[in-house]
């Protein structure tokens, strides 16, 4: 059973980092002083979609590290 939980958790990993990697900037950054802020912005319904798939990601790998650090010194 551990083996799965190590296997879930790497395979969340992974995907997480992806997701992260994904997101759009929320700074303006230098787009800010020339007014290019808003020349790239992305639709509402996706980014909402990419977070909320990224919370429930963040919420299995912990889960799964829970399970895993139990296993280990329990």
């Amino acid at each position: 059973m551990l083996t799965t939980v190590w296997i879930i958790q790497i395979i969340s990993a992974v995907l997480l980092i992806v997701l992260v990697l994904l997101h759009s900037p929320k700074g303006d950054g230098l787009g800010a002083i020339g007014g290019a802020a808003n020349l790239f912005s992305s639709q509402k319904s996706a980014e909402k979609g990419l977070n909320h798939v990224t919370y429930v990601l963040s919420a299995i790998f912990l889960v799964c590290s829970f399970i895993t650090g139990y296993h280990l010194f329990h």
